[in-house]
């Protein structure tokens, strides 16, 4: 089975290396360009592209694929590439760009896509954010046929999973990272026995991108809330407010009663710490 795998975050990373694992051969690996990032603010490449270079696998960073778009050139290139790869799926895990019609088509049974959420519920790009952050007792994953629309493909394959009452994004996020990959393994190789199912037309929810500007704490909010939030914006981009004239970011916190107690934060250029050391700290 030959399979193009296109993605970006760690999340995808953990499925391509289930695949390698059970032997599928993957001629060509799609992921976004290298971008700045760390201190000094270098390129580098991500968690996927990382992975693939390690097993000597092809990769493409197209800007974009749309070949009627503003990088035609890169897409044209994407498209001999993912033509010549003769591939029997693509599979996509958080890649990052909209596939057009002509990506969905290429390969011999299309493009599947394994998304955080249970869809309906959640389609679009922060899946495990907004459901940290709405308060969700459970997500999960989808794997879907994937055709034009956003997220909107029937679904060959769900499974459901519970989020705790401590879980942050970075702790979902793994253990929905490994549920995916498990389960996009058995997708491939159960295919021609699964029956693609149409999703509810009832429950549609979108999960936005995540913005800079949602990391300052709204203080006349309640408690509740604002934990949630706190635990859905981290590890990235965290949760900020001013303390005793500058910009801390808040890491953990707890609710008790109708009060919210910040148990670790972090000052500018320093390391996270919890909130008694900071305390100690002022009074040193």
């Amino acid at each position: 089975m030959k399979i193009i795998f296109a993605g970006t975050p760690e999340f995808a990373a953990v499925a391509l290396q289930a695949l390698l694992d059970k032997g599928c051969k993957v001629p060509l690996v799609l992921t976004q360009p290298d971008r700045p990032a760390g201190r000094g603010l270098k390129l580098q490449p991500s968690a996927v592209k990382q992975l693939a270079l390690q097993h000597g696998i092809p990769v493409a960073q197209p800007l974009s694929l749309r070949l009627d778009g503003k990088y035609p050139e890169d897409a044209a290139v994407a498209k001999k590439l993912i033509e010549d790869a003769q591939a029997d799926f693509m599979v996509v895990a958080a890649y990052g760009l909209i596939l057009p019609e002509w990506t969905l088509e290429t390969p011999m049974h299309g493009c599947l896509n394994i998304h955080a959420s249970l869809l309906p519920r959640w389609r679009g790009a922060a899946p495990i954010h907004r459901a940290i952050e709405a308060g969700d007792t459970e997500t999960g994953i989808t794997i879907m046929q994937m055709d034009a629309g956003l997220d909107t493909g029937a679904m060959l394959l769900s499974r459901a999973m519970g989020i705790a009452n401590d879980d942050t994004t970075q702790t979902l996020h793994e253990k929905l990272a490994e549920l995916g990959g498990q389960m996009i393994e058995f997708v491939l190789r159960s295919y021609a026995t699964l029956t693609p199912t149409p999703q509810p037309v009832e429950g549609v929810t979108y999960a936005a991108k995540i913005s800079k500007a949602e990391s300052a704490i709204d203080w006349s909010q309640d408690a509740v809330v604002i934990e949630r939030k706190i635990r859905a914006l981290n590890p990235a981009p965290g949760c900020t407010t001013e303390l005793n004239g500058e910009t801390v970011k808040v890491w953990r916190a707890e609710v008790a009663g109708s009060k919210l107690h910040i148990l670790e934060l972090q000052r500018p250029g320093g390391k996270r710490m919890a909130m008694a050391d900071y305390l100690r700290g002022l009074k040193t």
